[in-house]
């Protein structure tokens, strides 16, 4: 990677306030990416993350799979952007091919958000880019970027499926149609790939498509009071202000927000009735508003609904504006909501959405595990959020459910080769369901790989005195802290094993604040300092606090004992009663009939009071942890009716579970996570 002066010299110098490179990855000092949030904003929380590129992955676990995506996800969605069009389409071919997909009954088509596609793949391949120089891939990113500004209009308008096919028609319909969040994207990318390569081309492109946006959209004389249907670029918008400190991107963001749900008029109702002919009755399959959390307006929210992966866009974006600003009324909002999915809306997983219908959410405790729709991005966007409201009040509730979207939810989404997905999560399978090498919208492979490539930056916090750490699995940093440079070593297996080492070492004897997350499910964990015992009831909101003289040479040992637990569902989540979760420290646990030969897993029973063992399995996937236990399996070879009065014979039996991330990755078989419990009399 060239430095910050060399890459400046192609496209101009960086405007941006902090355009200061690190040697590894090449991305924005992290005292100087975060300048922006701790001396603009007085109501900012002292913590901020630590940018992903200043984080070394080292443990097994996560080290292989950034192999996995940086050797081969990456490249492999490149290859399917290109046979499915999308890339073409960047180019506006004049003119414009047959559809790939056709609109659908309501007139709708997937294409028009394939701009977002080209984006995600470029925030994952530049995270990537952060890990490990390749030429190859840079000089693809560079081909879309070459597209995209080609493609640009004079006014700085961006969206190619306009362009190339209905210009006329743009900014007509952002109930459907995606402008804003296809812009989100794009941002996100141009945001990622400057961080990574310090060239700006790709932000200045984005930043006159946002200066368009920002003429176009407010409430100033002229302009239209709209918002995009589906939520993103909201949290964009963020993600550009602490970039830049440009002002400009924080007031957007924040008009955004204060205007979703403003009526009457509504602003959907609004644009509809501006549309001409026979489109002005376009039918929409979801004619209400909480599909897009548009109903009312969002500090007055107390329930979660709608479409699963807008809502948590949209509160991701709620969060930081609510520290950024210290807006009360707003981190109410968060909190309630965050409840309300906590409590009533969230699956074992830490997936989110039981329906296919409506992508989102239903009823309270309606949580079916078979037909459970459980998107993958789902689950990416509640990690976003959950490390948004972590960094309101570094609560260890909001790390606990940002690692179990991170191990479960989110990560089953990938296979292990690297190149097959998962769009919806089932918590249950007659053996029907299998990954997929592509889909006719394919949000959840980038969303699933530019979340492993930048994990990095959800490990750990810093302030001016001192780290927080909220994951554990193997990795080193270097941070300045208390006026001294610190170097930071975590070492351990985990998720496997909850013995961990944390290496201190400062240049200099300094004090300062060492935190440590206890997770939820940690019970009986125990700290020391260079041998010394530390109480751990000292811990308060999830976190163990070390303040000391630190020198080199300190070695911290925490240790989370990692029993297995069965957990067991609110009884109003009626499709687990009679059921229990298996669960070893962050991980859930399933049954698949390849572990459990004999038929169905369903046919196995867990006695109440059988011992769960933990066993270390060398020849599973490189090594793993299984959970197995005594069992009984319902006979149903002399079973020959469809119903008798006679109860089905029962047979001692055992049982074998692997963690959930992990499932459909060998031969086709029936899975289950919830698994039948059987009760002595």
């Amino acid at each position: 990677m060239r430095s910050a002066s060399e890459a400046s010299k192609d496209k101009g110098a960086p405007r941006s306030q902090c355009h200061a490179l690190v040697v590894r990855g090449c991305a924005p000092h992290h005292e100087d990416y975060w300048a922006v949030r701790n001396n603009e904003s007085k109501q900012m929380p002292r913590y901020a993350p630590v940018p992903f590129p200043e984080v070394k992955l080292e443990g097994q676990f996560w080290h292989e799979r950034l192999d996995t995506v940086l050797a081969r996800t990456v490249p492999s969605q490149h290859r399917k952007l290109g046979e499915y069009g999308i890339l073409d389409s960047l180019k506006l071919p004049n003119p414009p091919p047959p559809l790939r997909f056709p609109r659908h009954a309501n007139g709708f088509t997937v294409q028009v958000f394939w701009d977002s596609d080209v984006g995600k793949w470029i925030e994952a391949a530049s995270y990537a880019l952060a890990h490990r120089r390749d030429i190859d891939i840079e000089n693809k990113i560079e081909a879309a970027i070459d597209d995209l500004e080609k493609a640009q209009a004079p006014d700085g308008y961006l969206n190619c499926w306009y362009l190339g096919r209905e210009p006329e028609k743009r900014w007509t319909n952002l109930r459907d149609n995606h402008e804003m969040y296809n812009a989100g994207h794009l941002l996100e990318g141009a945001v990622a790939y400057f961080q990574v390569t310090g060239r700006r081309r790709f932000l200045d492109i984005m930043e006159r498509y946002l200066d368009h946006i920002y003429a176009t959209f407010g409430t100033g004389p002229g302009q239209r009071r709209g918002y995009d249907g589906h939520e993103e670029i909201e949290l964009a918008l963020m993600k550009l202000y602490y970039l830049t400190g440009e002002r400009k991107h924080l007031d957007f963001a924040t008009y955004l927000i204060n205007e979703r749900g403003q009526q009457p008029p509504h602003y959907f109702d609004w644009e509809r009735e501006q549309r001409e002919g026979s489109e002005s009755k376009q039918p929409y399959v979801f004619a209400n508003y909480e599909y897009s959390q548009s109903h009312k307006p969002v500090r007055e929210q107390n329930k979660v609904v709608g479409h699963a992966v807008r809502a948590m866009y949209l509160y991701t974006a709620m969060a930081d504006l609510a520290a950024e600003l210290g807006d009360a009324a707003l981190k109410r909002a968060c909190e309630v909501l965050w409840d309300d999915v906590m409590k009533t809306k969230m699956y074992v997983t830490a997936g989110l959405g039981p329906s296919a219908h409506n992508e989102g959410f239903t009823h309270d405790y309606d949580l079916p595990n078979q037909t459970a729709y459980a998107e993958t991005c789902a689950s990416v966007a509640l990690i976003f959020w959950a490390q948004r409201m972590l960094h309101l009040d570094l609560d260890g509730k909001y790390a606990d459910i940002l690692e179990l979207a991170m191990f479960n939810g989110a990560l089953s989404g990938l296979s292990r080769d690297g190149e097959h997905y998962f769009y919806a999560n089932p918590l249950e399978s007659d053996g029907t369901p299998t990954r997929w090498e592509w889909h006719t919208c394919p949000c959840c492979t980038m969303n699933v790989s530019r979340l492993v490539a930048s994990v990095g930056q959800y490990f750990l916090s810093s302030a001016e005195d001192g780290v927080a750490f909220h994951l554990y699995g193997g990795i080193a940093t270097d941070l300045e802290i208390a006026g001294t440079k610190v170097s930071l070593r975590e070492v351990s297996t985990y998720p496997w094993s909850g013995d961990i080492r944390i290496h201190v070492d400062p240049e200099t004897p300094a004090a300062f604040d060492v935190k440590l997350r206890i997770p939820g499910w940690s019970n009986g964990a125990t700290a020391s300092v260079n041998g010394e015992t530390i109480p751990t009831g000292s811990a308060e909101r999830g976190y163990l606090t070390l303040r000391r003289q630190w020198q080199k040479g300190d070695v911290i040992a925490l240790d989370l004992p990692m029993p297995p637990v069965r957990l067991y569902a609110h009884p109003g989540v009626i499709m687990d009663a009679g059921r229990v979760a298996l669960k070893r420290g962050p991980l859930v646990y399933c049954l698949e009939e390849v572990d459990n030969p004999g038929g169905r897993v369903q046919r196995l029973k867990l006695p109440r009071h059988a011992l769960l063992k933990a066993e270390t399995r060398s020849d599973l996937f490189d090594g793993i942890v299984t959970l197995t236990a005594e069992a009984t399996s319902l006979e149903e070879s002399e079973f020959a009716e469809l119903y008798r009065t006679a109860p089905p014979r029962e047979a001692p039996s055992t049982l074998t579970a692997i963690p959930y991330f992990l499932w459909a990755n060998r031969e086709q078989g029936s899975m289950m996570v919830w698994v039948p419990e059987a009760v002595a009399n």
